[in-house]
């Protein structure tokens, strides 16, 4: 690299150096897949996210149970008939600016695609409707090569809400990563999960690192990992410009993406050859966004609108709690376009619904045995004409300092406990109404093969203290067939 760029990624590196942009390494032997070194011997790396999610959990988002059909089509794979050159053929053709070339080691991700992955590949196929003309817009924008669209399969498999080691959203973005292109990650909104605002952040994050490396392979090895573990494997080669000359050297991580990358390139155009068949796709009703400025929770919209809860999630999933902070800014609310009048003419009802239930964070509290100032100026100055009308009344008879101070004293302990005997009464009714619809509503789910407490969690929209509570679950272990109560 020449001066200049050396510059660039030393102020990269400062900005981003000191904290991991992307997942650590990944060293179970599930999450790992097993390839020939450039010497012939047999290694594990470590997948990216996008090809350790579960078929099942894709599948139970809301989208892809409304929207994604399987298609009843012949899916025999015949991937052995193929021979080396057909792959070297089919590669080339590929419409790319980045080169996609054959080895081994991008051999064993194809092989990965169209054997045991394939019903991943046949979900993502029919998801790419939703998300490639996102992608490709964003993309566009910059002026990057389109083929970068099909990074998020990798990462993410299409999963908005997809998270590890503190990366998130279809391009698992870290959170100093997405800060610094605007975006925003607190504990209420975290825009990663955004699919427009995340494609837009995560393009201007590629143009920056294409600008450093000046090579394709070593910008998406860098989106992937870090620019760090780049720049200190290329160090290592006395500055080789060649990703696959730099690769013995990288980490277990970082090594996986760029094979995974043209792989999923190839399958993406090739699926019909390897008897893949896309997942038959209804595109939803055409949607629209509404600014909210008053703090406002999701579920307040759904039963006020008729709305199904689990697809208004999907239209926002930057919202992590379910509440729209339009208090701190205003904020978009995505909804389909049929509804966007209703919202507008019921707005104030939406509000006020279950308000009291929903957004619980109280403007101002009292703080046991003090009085506020503004509390005990008012209360003195209504002592004082209480005290003149009463002198008015009765003659000479006065109130001392003393019978003052008890009486304001006990006024405003008799407020207190009335204050807190009102809050334990709505504690309990609304205590007890979640307990009567518990009951009324119990829901169980049962276990299969390989669930976690906490992929069940996730798709059923609870917690895992929750089911533990529920289930009378006291760690983690749970048995493949049992029925676990979700409500």
């Amino acid at each position: 690299m020449g001066m200049k760029k050396s510059n660039i990624l030393l102020t990269f590196l400062a900005l981003f150096g000191s904290c991991p942009l992307q997942a650590q390494n990944i060293t179970t032997k599930e999450k790992t897949i097993t390839v020939n070194d450039p010497h012939g011997i047999r290694e594990q790396i470590s997948l990216p996210i996008g090809m350790t999610i579960k078929t099942d959990s894709l599948l139970h988002l809301y989208f892809a149970k409304n929207y994604l059909k399987k298609n009843p089509c012949n899916s025999k794979d015949i991937s052995s008939s193929f021979t080396k050159q057909d792959y070297i053929e089919r590669l080339k053709k590929l419409p790319t600016l980045i080169e996609m070339p054959y080895n081994d080691v991008v051999r064993t991700f194809i092989d990965q695609y169209s054997g045991s992955e394939r019903d991943r590949i046949s979900y993502m196929l029919g998801a790419s409707n939703f998300y490639i003309p996102i992608f490709e817009k964003a993309l566009e924008t910059y002026g990057l090569p389109l083929e970068l669209k099909y990074l998020p399969f990798i990462e993410s498999a299409l999963d908005p809400f997809a998270s590890k080691n503190g990366n998130a959203g279809l391009w698992q973005l870290s959170v100093s990563t997405a800060r610094h292109y605007g975006l925003k990650v607190t504990t209420l909104v975290d825009e990663r999960r955004d699919p427009v605002k995340s494609s837009y952040a995560a393009a201007q994050y590629l143009k920056d690192l294409f600008n450093i490396f000046d090579d394709w392979d070593f910008a998406i090895t860098a989106f992937h990992s870090s620019p760090f573990t780049v720049d200190k494997a290329i160090h290592r080669t006395k500055g080789s410009i060649d990703f696959w000359s730099i690769y013995p050297h990288l980490t277990s991580y970082a090594r996986s993406c760029v094979p995974a990358f043209i792989a999923m390139n190839y399958i993406m155009n090739n699926y019909c050859d390897h008897g893949i068949c896309p997942m038959n796709t209804d595109l939803p009703a055409k949607t629209d966004t509404v600014s909210v400025s008053q703090d406002m929770h999701l579920r307040q919209v759904a039963d006020v609108l008729n709305i199904n809860i689990d697809e208004l999630r999907e239209l926002n999933p930057q919202y992590r709690q379910d509440i729209i902070n339009g208090n701190n800014a205003p904020m978009p609310l995505r909804l389909p376009a049929s509804l966007i009048g209703n919202f507008i003419d019921h707005e104030d009802s939406i509000l006020k619904y279950k308000a009291n239930e929903l957004l619980l964070k109280r403007d101002e509290t009292e703080v046991s045995g003090y009085i506020s100032e503004h509390h005990s100026r008012r209360h003195s100055h209504s002592r004082r004409k209480l005290s003149t009308s009463s002198n008015s009344l009765n003659g000479n008879e006065e109130t001392t300092e003393e019978d003052q101070n008890s009486e304001g004293t006990n006024n405003s302990s008799t407020s207190r406990k009335r204050s807190r005997i009102n809050r334990k009464k709505a504690s309990r009714k609304t205590r007890n109404r979640h307990t009567d619809s518990s009951n009324t509503k119990s829901q169980k789910v049962e276990v299969k093969n390989g669930d976690t407490l906490s992929e069940i969690a996730k798709r059923n929209h609870t917690t895992i203290k929750k089911l533990r509570q529920l289930n009378g679950i006291k760690g983690s272990t749970i048995h493949s067939g049992k029925k676990l109560k979700i409500k």
